[in-house]
């Protein structure tokens, strides 16, 4: 996890308006890593995944794990577009342009939301970008600085348009 910083601006759970998980420090996985130096430096094709998934985790990140995702009630990785349209480019938190800027960040533009819970997942930790719907491999995660509970039906887990911001530097 090197390098690379990851800023959750807030997370709400719609069913107790709750808001402000805040999360830092997460960075690229190993094998996230791994992708990245052997296509910038070792001219390789990256295999980005056409479509990133974002699921949530019930334990702390760390480089080399793959997470512990709820499991049942319901639960179920939030396809988001891999797009100008869906993530900001580097000139500012709402820009669609390509990245000409110097902040290093990029920002979610559209809300991404999980369908209600219809029973527990756990004390929510950190957040994965995976690339696949199920299975598959984790390239990014990031730990919550402020765990979600989710324990019972009825929570919806909700980032809204902006909220999620990453940063290289």
């Amino acid at each position: 996890m090197k390098n690379i910083r990851l800023t959750l601006i807030s997370l709400v759970a719609a069913i107790l308006c709750f808001s402000g998980g805040y999360a830092v420090a997460g960075a690229l996985t190993d094998y996230g890593e791994n992708h990245v130096i052997d296509s910038v430096i070792r001219g390789q094709a990256l295999g980005a995944p056409a479509t990133p998934y974002i699921g949530l985790d019930t334990a702390t990140c760390s480089d080399s794990g793959i997470g512990t995702e709820p499991s049942g009630n319901a639960y179920a990785r939030v396809a988001v577009s891999a797009s100008l349209t869906a993530w900001s480019g580097t000139i500012s938190n709402s820009s669609t342009a390509l990245s000409t800027g110097t902040s290093g960040a990029t920002y979610s533009l559209a809300p991404i939301t999980y369908t209600a819970s219809s029973g527990p997942w756990g004390t929510l930790q950190a957040v994965r970008w995976y690339d696949a719907a199920t299975g598959g491999n984790s390239w990014i995660c990031i730990n919550l600085t402020t765990p979600l509970n989710v324990s019972g039906s009825g929570f919806t887990v909700s980032f809204p348009a902006g909220a999620l911001s990453f940063t290289l530097d």
